[in-house]
């Protein structure tokens, strides 16, 4: 599985190791990626994600996953949080008609 946050998109990035005599070598920042289980309250399941520590951070500050992803844009998403997103999306809108 690649090193990318299924949430925000955040990935590997690369840049320069630079030493005091301003010597460069290529090096790579990886992102802070954990396994984490979240909840999901509209669907009532555990759903584990592959996500940033600053993602975990923003879904708690939004008020939960569900939030979170009916906020953030597709493209950012992965297959698989998109999949989850419609299947909220759906979920809210039954509920919206009862």
């Amino acid at each position: 599985m690649a090193r990318r946050c299924e949430l925000t998109g955040k990935a590997v990035q690369s840049g320069n190791n630079v030493s005091h005599a301003n010597n460069k070598s290529r090096r790579r920042f990886l992102p802070n990626l954990n396994q984490v289980t979240l909840l999901s309250d509209s669907l009532g399941r555990r759903v584990r994600l592959k996500i940033s520590s600053n993602a975990l951070r923003s879904v708690e500050h939004r008020g939960g996953l569900d939030k979170f992803l009916l906020k953030q844009r597709d493209v950012d998403l992965s297959i698989t949080a998109r999949r989850l997103k419609r299947q909220i999306e759906k979920r809210v809108a039954a509920e919206e008609q009862a």
